[in-house]
């Protein structure tokens, strides 16, 4: 049996890792991180002439039509190139907010421009620091305006729509219209930029039947390719470096405590694969199992993020902690992307909520 994607993602994986090398060189998230850029304006307007933003998207909306596991695999590369880029936030979050709980008219209106670049979306969830809770919400809507404030909203200083979680669903707002306040805010990563925004009778399009929950599993997957591609680009530099760093005449990936490292780095990111592929089998074919499959590819992910790109640094030296060094660049965004869409910690308990339920229902069969 092949687990693997197929030919055609497979070439579009191949495509993507070309393009990104070529136009998303470590010079460029450098870049943002000494300039007053908020994200790669050249490079996000490229990768939507590819058509990236729009590959989940069905043709008749404007979209490539490639399907969800086209996410996953260029989701991989963008982390691998730790590019400056806001495709989580508008593909993962506001796209497929849309998608699975927009009218036919909300879809009408803004899938075309999400799909060409033309408009950025993201997703504002957090009001509070610690985990998440649907019933702890205090931003709300009535008679079609929203008041409240969303913190550390990713993108959110750039971004042109932004669907909100409150208490009763989502909703849609136009982020340049009335009611809207936004102050950018400083992160452990600069090259993702945020935003805190205050809504004040701001005008809102409610999301019929939406499910913050389900939006958060679905979005978790590609999250999770992310971080996968970032941790194996430590991982490629750390070995790299190891075979061609000399000490007493030998290199440093000969002795044994780098051999150790290395592996156990490979070990993380192997694991998180595995569990990222399962979740892209559910988030495909829609399983019942998608919430445990979300949790532990959230959960592996995570893990591996923060473990390797650490190791990678440590690999390096005294050198791998300098700025002219690239290992910083990972373990930034490793971290900012392990508190996206709730912390490790705020997943394990999910999981282990999902298992109880589950074996709940098997003693009661």
């Amino acid at each position: 049996m092949n687990f693997d994607f197929s030919d055609e993602l497979l070439q579009l994986r191949d495509q993507a890792r070309r393009f990104l090398t070529d136009r998303c060189p470590p010079a460029v998230p450098r870049r943002i991180l000494d300039t007053d850029e908020p994200y790669a304006a050249d490079l996000w307007r490229d990768i939507a002439e590819m058509g990236w933003t729009g590959a989940a998207i069905p043709e008749e909306y404007g979209g490539v039509g490639l399907g969800r596991l086209a996410i996953c695999v260029l989701a991989e590369e963008l982390g691998r190139a730790v590019a400056p880029v806001p495709f989580s936030s508008s593909v993962y979050l506001a796209t497929e907010a849309i998608l699975q709980f927009g009218s036919e008219q909300q879809k009408q209106t803004w899938l075309p421009k999400l799909a060409a670049g033309d408009v950025i979306g993201t997703f504002a969830l957090a009001e509070r620091p610690g985990s998440f809770d649907p019933a702890k919400l205090t931003a709300s809507v009535s008679n079609g305006r929203l008041t409240g404030m969303k913190l550390a909203v990713p993108d959110g200083d750039i971004a042109d729509i932004a669907i909100v979680a409150t208490r009763s669903g989502l909703h849609l707002v136009d982020l340049n219209g009335a009611g809207v306040t936004r102050e950018p805010v400083a992160t452990f990563d600069p090259t993702r930029s945020h935003a805190r925004i205050s809504f004040s009778a701001a005008p809102v399009d409610t999301l019929p039947n939406a499910d913050i929950r389900r939006l958060l599993d679905y979005a978790a997957v590609p999250m999770a390719f992310e971080q996968l591609g970032l941790s194996q680009a430590a991982l490629d530099m750390a070995n790299a470096y190891a075979k061609e760093r000399y000490a007493f005449g030998r290199p440093i990936g000969s002795f044994q405590g780098i051999k150790h490292k290395i592996a156990d780095m490979y070990i993380q990111v192997e694991l998180a694969r595995s569990n990222a592929y399962y979740g892209a089998w559910a988030v495909h074919t829609d399983a019942a199992e998608l919430p445990v499959a979300a949790c532990v590819a959230r959960i592996a992910a995570c893990e591996a993020g923060w473990f390797v790109t650490k190791e990678n640094i440590q690999t390096h030296g005294g050198m791998g902690f300098t700025w002219q060094m690239d290992c910083h660049l990972y373990y930034r965004r490793a971290k900012l992307l392990s508190l996206a869409l709730g912390g490790a910690r705020e997943w394990k308990h999910r999981l282990i909520s999902e298992l109880r339920a589950r074996n709940t229902l098997l003693e009661a069969a």
